[in-house]
C-alpha cells in the first residue's frame, strides 16, 4: 500500500484517493461480501474478504501518512473493544444479562465519548432501513416504544392511510407524499422489528424473490415467441402464477 502511494513510483489512482473518496468503494466491497455469504460461494467469498481488508489497509495508509494512525492502531482499538466488552470470556466475571451487559458497556463508551444523545453515533450513511431500525432499537431501550403488537399495526396503517389520502387528493405536491411515504416506511420497519424481523434483510430477501421470479417470466416470454410488449398485463400475471407455481412444487 505504501508503494501503491509512493509520490514518485506509485498508482496514479491510488495517489489521488483521499479518506472520503473510498468511501464508496467500502460499502461496496461489503455488500460483495454479503452477497457471497448470501450466495454460499466459499470459493469466492475469501477473495471478496480480501477486498474488503484491502480498504482497511488503504486508510490505514492514508491515517500514517497524516501521523493520525496506522494498522497497528486499529488492530489494537478493536482488541482493545473485544476486551472491554466481553469481561465474562477475559476476566471471568459472572455476568447473568449478556445483553443488558453489552448495551450498558456501549452506554459507558458512548458518554466517555462525550456524546449528548443516545443516537449520537448511529452512522448517517447506514442504509436507510438499518439506520431506521437502530434509532428505533436504541429508544426502545429508554423505554419509547409500544409494548404490545396491535398499536404497531394501528401506526401503519394510519401511515398507509396517510399515502392513500395524499397520493389521491394531492398528487401535485410530492415532496409531502414523498414525507408521507417515509412515515409509512418508519413504521413498517417498526413493524418488523417488533416482530423479530430484519427490515434490511427481509428486504434484500424480497428483491432476490422478485428477480428470480421475474427471470422465470423473462423465460415464458421469449418460450411464447413474442415480445414483452405483444403480452397484456394479464398474460404476464399468468406467467408470474406459473413461476410461483413451480417453485412451489
Amino acid at each position: 500500500m505504501a508503494q501503491l502511494r509512493d509520490p514518485q513510483r506509485g498508482c496514479p489512482w491510488d495517489k489521488t484517493q483521499t479518506f472520503t473518496s473510498i468511501i464508496p468503494f467500502t460499502l461496496e466491497e461489503a455488500y460483495e461480501v454479503a452477497d457471497a455469504i448470501e450466495r454460499e460461494d466459499w470459493q469466492e467469498l475469501p477473495s471478496e474478504l480480501g477486498d474488503l481488508l484491502f480498504q482497511i489497509v488503504f486508510y490505514a495508509q492514508l491515517g500514517k501518512e497524516q501521523q493520525q494512525f496506522d494498522f497497528s492502531t486499529v488492530v489494537e482499538r478493536i482488541c482493545d473493544k473485544l476486551l472491554h466488552r466481553h469481561p465474562h470470556v477475559f476476566a471471568n466475571a459472572a455476568i447473568e444479562d449478556l445483553h443488558e451487559n453489552w448495551e450498558n458497556l456501549k452506554a459507558g463508551e458512548r458518554q466517555a465519548r462525550q456524546l449528548d444523545s443516545i443516537l449520537d453515533d448511529i452512522p448517517n450513511a447506514l442504509p436507510a432501513l438499518t439506520r431506521a431500525a437502530k434509532i428505533q432499537k436504541r429508544v426502545a431501550r429508554v423505554g419509547f416504544d409500544w409494548g404490545e403488537l396491535p398499536p404497531v399495526v394501528d401506526k401503519v396503517r394510519e401511515e398507509l392511510d396517510e399515502v392513500l389520502e395524499e397520493a389521491l387528493l394531492s398528487p401535485q405536491n410530492p415532496a409531502r407524499l414523498q414525507e408521507e411515504m417515509g412515515d409509512l416506511l418508519f413504521a413498517t420497519v417498526n413493524l418488523a422489528r417488533h416482530l423479530g424481523v430484519n427490515p434490511e434483510e427481509a428486504l434484500r430477501q424480497a428483491n432476490h424473490k422478485f428477480e428470480r421470479r421475474f427471470r422465470g417470466v423473462e423465460q415464458c416470454v421469449q418460450t411464447s415467441g413474442k415480445s414483452f410488449k405483444e403480452h397484456s398485463l394479464t398474460s404476464l400475471d399468468q406467467f408470474w402464477e406459473q413461476v410461483k407455481q413451480q417453485e412451489r412444487r
